[in-house]
């Protein structure tokens, strides 16, 4: 379950960055509309992929979807509560978290 829950967190950062607002609070510059979109997509995607690889893991739709959504909650949660006190460190982990979740995924 560890490999969805850095999916999501992934995930929830990429569409958040993809926001004008965030991006700008982190980066400093607006961002161009290829990368808004990029990384709205890429967001969309690892989400996707999270609740498809939950599904996979857990042995169908009916329990598969239910930590798919737990995943989901815990991942956008933590992403909330950190985003307003150290952005870096999250925007950090988001990164770590992308590169670690689909490596997990194979292995496991």
């Amino acid at each position: 379950m560890a490999v969805v829950g850095l999916l999501c967190y992934s995930g929830f950062a990429a569409l958040c960055l993809g926001m004008e607002r965030h991006y700008r609070d982190l980066v400093g510059r607006p961002p161009q509309a290829r990368v808004s979109l990029a990384l709205r997509l890429v967001g969309g995607m690892l989400l996707a992929a999270g609740l498809w690889l939950a599904v996979v893991l857990d042995h169908g739709w009916s329990m598969g979807l239910v930590h798919g959504c737990a995943a989901l909650m815990a991942s956008v949660m933590l992403w909330v509560f950190m985003l307003p006190y150290r952005p870096r460190l999250a925007v950090g982990l988001a990164g770590a978290a992308g590169v670690l979740g689909p490596i997990l995924g194979v292995v496991l």
